[in-house]
Order: C-alpha cells, then sequence, then structure tokens
C-alpha cells in the first residue's frame, strides 16, 4: 500500500510542477496566435486584391507580375536575375531548393499552435504528452536543418558532376 501512496504522491508533484510551465506556454501560444492572426488577415488582403492571371506563362513572360503573390513576384525576381549566371541551371534548381523550404517554414509556427493546444490539455490526465509535446517541437526544428543539408547535398553533388563532366575529354 505504501508503494501506491508512493506512485500516487509521485504523479502528483509531476502533475503540479507542470501546472505553471502549461500556463505560460498557453498565455504566450495565445499571444502568438493573436500577432499571427493580425498578419494572417493582412496576407488575405493582399490576396483578395489580387486579379489571378488568364494566362500565367504569359505574364511571367511580359514581367508585369500583378497577378502573383509576393514570394512568387520575389521568386520570378531573383530567377531573372539568374539568367546570365555562368551555372544558370544549377543556380536555378538551388534557388528552387532555397525557395520551396523557407515557404513551408513559414508554417511551422502555425503548425506548432495547432499542435501545442492539444497537447498542453491532454498534460493533465496524460503525463507522457509533456515529454511528447517538447519532442514535436525538436522535431520540427530539426526536419528543417536536414530538409536544409539536403538541399546543399543535392546542390554540391549536381555542380560536382556538372564539372567533371565538362572537364572530362570529349571523344
Amino acid at each position: 500500500m505504501k508503494i501506491t501512496a508512493l506512485l500516487t504522491s509521485f504523479i502528483y508533484l509531476i502533475s503540479s510542477s507542470l501546472l505553471l510551465p502549461v500556463l505560460l506556454v498557453l498565455s504566450s501560444a495565445t499571444i502568438r496566435l493573436l500577432i499571427y492572426t493580425g498578419s494572417f488577415f493582412g496576407s488575405w488582403l493582399q490576396r483578395k486584391r489580387l486579379s489571378p492571371p488568364s494566362d500565367p506563362v504569359t505574364e511571367i513572360q511580359s514581367t508585369s507580375l500583378s497577378g502573383f503573390s509576393l514570394p512568387v513576384r520575389n521568386f520570378i525576381k531573383k530567377l531573372t536575375q539568374l539568367q546570365n549566371h555562368e551555372q544558370q541551371e544549377a543556380a536555378t534548381v538551388n534557388l528552387l531548393r532555397e525557395t520551396e523550404p523557407r515557404l513551408w517554414k513559414s508554417l511551422d509556427n502555425l503548425k506548432i499552435l495547432v499542435r501545442i493546444g492539444p497537447g498542453l490539455g491532454l498534460i493533465g490526465t496524460l503525463i507522457p504528452m509533456g515529454t511528447s509535446l517538447v519532442s514535436y517541437c525538436f522535431f520540427t526544428v530539426q526536419r528543417r536543418w536536414v530538409e536544409d543539408d539536403i538541399k546543399n547535398i543535392e546542390l554540391a553533388a549536381e555542380l560536382l558532376s556538372s564539372n567533371s563532366n565538362s572537364t572530362k575529354p570529349k571523344p
């Protein structure tokens, strides 16, 4: 019977010690959500004002770009700067590989907020949720690192393989 009382006291101590951190995380998550709400509606208004191009190919070639969102316009501007680059194909692939993770990264904070609410709600009843919640935050950041490393590895492989092909004598 003493072991049961000891385990019960231990679990109570852990759950009590998690109350303040949970309240702090929920408060900061609420503040971040309010800030995100403002930026979301700003982006929504910008996109609402856009008139989608009837022919995207023609609009890109004419460089008016008025029907595209800001990230797409920025990408196209950077892409046009690469037209005279010595390694244009590799630089284009690198730009694509840099831009895509950056766009996905912009969703990570929102994804964490989506997962934190239910996770924190369950901490009161399921203590192991606390460790999985922290693990999820680490996973999100580390996944970004891995994507960046893979991008750089692919770029290096492409550049080195194109250099070795260009230095080989042609028969």
